[in-house]
């Protein structure tokens, strides 16, 4: 297939393609970090507009908030690498789309912007489903290796997409 992006990021979308598509469900993508990635991963397969609903490229903490709702006090409080502010993402994406699933990434590429709580490569991924009760919080933070901006931008597109596959929780549940 012709494509400019790793053959492993255009797998894992053929697979979330595949297993969303059998399952009759529609996903969203809300990102920050990896700057549309996810969403141009899904798009290289033909036919995917069965199953990809919309992408929501909100890199600014002003996006966040004016596109998919995000609350200024959150990003605030919590910072907008946070589970909080992923939460939010993702429950702003599904509200904005008609998707059945939708995750979100936020995240600090690099190579600045790291802290000593929060150094580069820190990524924080939330899943909302439709219908699930919005206080039941489906989130994890990951830290990645530091091998470059391009490199934590794939981990976490991959990672990502792993988030959108059927019966695949992100792992922690915690309370912003």
């Amino acid at each position: 297939m012709d494509t400019i992006l790793p053959p492993t990021l255009v797998d894992a979308a053929r697979r979330v393609l595949e297993a969303n598509r059998a399952v009759g469900r529609k996903v969203a993508v809300a990102e920050s970090c990896t700057g549309g990635l996810v969403s141009a991963a899904l798009t290289e397969i033909p036919g995917s507009s069965d199953v990809f609903e919309a992408g929501f490229v909100t890199y600014s903490n002003e996006a966040k908030t004016e596109v998919l709702k995000v609350s200024t006090d959150v990003i605030e409080t919590f910072g907008s690498v946070s589970i909080a502010v992923a939460w939010s993402m993702a429950q702003g994406a599904l509200k904005r789309s008609n998707a059945d699933v939708a995750v979100a990434i936020t995240g600090i590429a690099g190579p600045d912007g790291g802290t000593e709580k929060k150094p580069v490569g820190t990524v924080v991924f939330a899943q909302a489903e439709r219908g699930a009760d919005p206080q039941h919080i489906v989130a994890d933070a990951r830290h990645f290796e530091d091998n470059g901006r391009a490199g934590v931008r794939l981990q976490a597109a991959l990672c990502a997409l792993e988030l959108l596959m059927p019966g695949t929780p992100a792992g922690a549940d915690e309370s912003p």
